[in-house]
């Protein structure tokens, strides 16, 4: 499996520190600390963040 392109929001900010980055794949959303990117990312299937991103 080839590694997921990873990005973060354009709010970030230029320090890019405090922020999380996303990746999506089919069946798959991977959200990951920006800090810290050796950690095993969180994932999510794309109907849960659909609807996290609703709530939000």
């Amino acid at each position: 499996m080839t590694e997921p392109d990873w990005f973060k929001s354009s709010y970030s900010g230029s320090e890019g520190d405090n922020c999380v980055e996303v990746a999506i794949r089919t069946k798959a959303v991977h959200i990951r600390d920006s800090k810290n990117t050796e950690r095993t990312p969180l994932t999510v299937s794309p109907e849960a963040w659909a609807a996290f991103i609703e709530h939000i």
